[in-house]
């Protein structure tokens, strides 16, 4: 669970993580340019590669290779096992 806490603790991380949750599966170029275009984030395509590989670590994204492009989906489900972790709702005494 300490490699989801770190993947998530990065802004460019959830960023990235926000993009691929509007629409799954893109490429990394594809990530790169909504970036910048929608948030004003210019990073290399070396340093986007490094947040996402801190993400596919932590189980948050997985790849796929379809010929010469590496797609990249996100999963929601460990930051849903840490809303089960910690229930909102609590009882009284």
């Amino acid at each position: 669970m300490a490699d989801l806490f770190h993947a998530l603790d990065d802004e460019t991380r959830r960023l990235i993580l926000d993009e691929l949750s509007r629409r799954d599966g893109q490429t990394l170029f594809e990530i790169c340019s909504t970036l910048t275009m929608q948030h004003g984030v210019t990073l290399t395509r070396q340093a986007v590669s490094q947040h996402l590989a801190v993400l596919e670590s932590a189980g948050l994204i997985s790849t796929e290779r379809q010929g010469r492009s590496k797609f990249h989906f996100f999963h929601p489900e460990p930051i849903a096992r840490i809303a089960e972790r910690w229930p909102t709702t609590r009882s009284t005494p």
